[in-house]
Parts: structure tokens; C-alpha cells; sequence
């Protein structure tokens, strides 16, 4: 007999949450533009990776809205949040999803957010 599938939850230490914390990281974070996303990005006072996202209405309906969320978000626990701690970075990232994010599929954000991460750690990276 085949059980319920595995639930892997997105920790809430692992979360940008907060107003206050958004509106900074949207005001002072380091900002890479994507076609789908914006991406920012600061250093994250808890010594550890966090991950939010943003995603505005953009005159699209709420099931619209909660599927790009949904979308980002897994995307965040299962790719950006692994890369930043594999790096050592302890950065806050911020994902912001602009109208063409509406109409793209998992496979494209995917492909659109590690092209950004890989720029951003890229730039992090002590030379040596």
C-alpha cells in the first residue's frame, strides 16, 4: 500500500515574513531584473538564508496569483535556499514577480531564478 507523499515544509526560520523587512530589502537590496522576476537581495541578520516573494496582482485574479506564488516558493526552498547555504552565503533574497511571471511555467521561472542566483553568487564570491 502507497502512504500520502512526503510533506517537506518551508521552515519559518527560512522565511522573510515581515512588512518592515520587505519594504528594506525592496529599498536597499542589491536588485537583479529578470523578463519574470526581480530579485534582491541583502545580508541577512539572522546569520542564516532567507527567502520571501512578492507577487503583485498585476489585474490577474487571486487563483492566478497564489499559483506564481506557490510556484516561487518552491523554487525557493528546493533551489535557491540549497545554493545559498552549499555557498556559505547568508544573504536575504527577495523575489518580486512581474506581469510576464503570470504566464510563464514552473520550468521558465526555474530557469530564470538559477541564471539570477548564479550572477548574484557569482559577484558574492571572494576572488581568489
Amino acid at each position: 500500500m502507497v502512504g500520502p507523499p512526503e510533506r517537506r515544509q518551508f521552515p519559518r526560520a527560512a522565511r522573510v515574513r515581515t512588512g518592515p523587512h520587505i519594504r528594506t530589502l525592496l529599498r536597499e537590496g542589491r536588485r537583479l531584473r529578470g523578463r519574470r522576476v526581480e530579485l534582491f537581495a541583502l545580508p541577512s541578520p539572522t546569520g542564516r538564508p532567507r527567502f520571501g516573494t512578492v507577487v503583485p496582482k498585476h489585474r490577474h485574479r487571486i487563483v492566478d496569483r497564489n499559483l506564481v506564488r506557490r510556484r516561487l516558493r518552491e523554487i525557493g526552498r528546493t533551489e535557491v535556499l540549497p545554493l545559498l547555504e552549499a555557498r556559505g552565503l547568508a544573504l536575504d533574497i527577495l523575489v518580486r514577480a512581474g506581469p510576464a511571471a503570470y504566464s510563464a511555467d514552473h520550468s521558465d521561472l526555474l530557469a530564470e531564478l538559477n541564471r539570477l542566483m548564479e550572477s548574484l553568487c557569482s559577484e558574492n564570491l571572494p576572488s581568489e
